[in-house]
């Protein structure tokens, strides 16, 4: 795979509003292509669809893919849920002559932006408090108190990697997060 073209990340604890972010930044930047992630969960309600959401995977082709190094980077994210960045996706945004954005988890983030290095701009999300956290994966109404209970003790462990990112974030007002998130990738972009 070439390294030929640029990559923002956006990473944090579920929840924190990076995908919000993400959809608006590709709704107003042509010149974005979003990495779409490989996973082995389940789809989330009739919304979610393979190959523009996610690649949903089983188990079986995830850990066959992974034998075969088709992965940039991977991870168990949760018990039996695995969650990672193909080759042949980058490789399909640059080729369209886009810079590509991720919407990945923290793990993640920091693993993409060691393995693209000054070619990526890492930001981390994150919300004025755990207890906003929790209120907004209870409003989301996809995820059962248990997992939300586990997100959240995940988000507390995530917030401890907030300093490896090259910027932060904060999400407290949304208009105010998106344009921010704009001014960083036209600066990014534009180096």
């Amino acid at each position: 795979m070439q390294k030929k073209g640029k990559v923002i990340i956006f990473s944090a604890p579920s929840g924190s509003g990076k995908t919000t972010i993400v959809k608006h930044l590709i709704a107003n930047n042509p010149d974005l292509g979003f990495s779409i992630s490989a996973c082995t969960r389940d789809k989330r309600g009739r919304e979610e669809q393979n190959g523009k959401d996610y690649y949903f995977l089983t188990p079986e082709e995830f850990r066959s893919k992974i034998e075969k190094e088709e992965f940039i980077e991977w991870e168990e994210v949760y018990q039996g849920n695995f969650y990672g960045t193909l080759k042949s996706e980058i490789d399909r945004i640059w080729n369209e002559g886009k810079n590509v954005i991720f919407d990945v988890d923290v793990k993640g983030g920091l693993n993409l932006k060691e393995y693209f290095g000054n070619k990526a701009l890492a930001v981390f999300v994150k919300v004025p408090s755990i207890e906003e956290l929790k209120s907004r994966l209870n409003d989301r109404g996809t995820d059962s108190e248990h997992s939300i209970s586990q997100r959240v003790f995940k988000a507390k462990f995530e917030l401890g990697f907030e300093n490896k990112f090259d910027v932060t974030l904060l999400n407290e007002s949304l208009d105010e997060s998106l344009e921010k998130a704009q001014t960083l990738y036209d600066e990014f972009k534009e180096n």
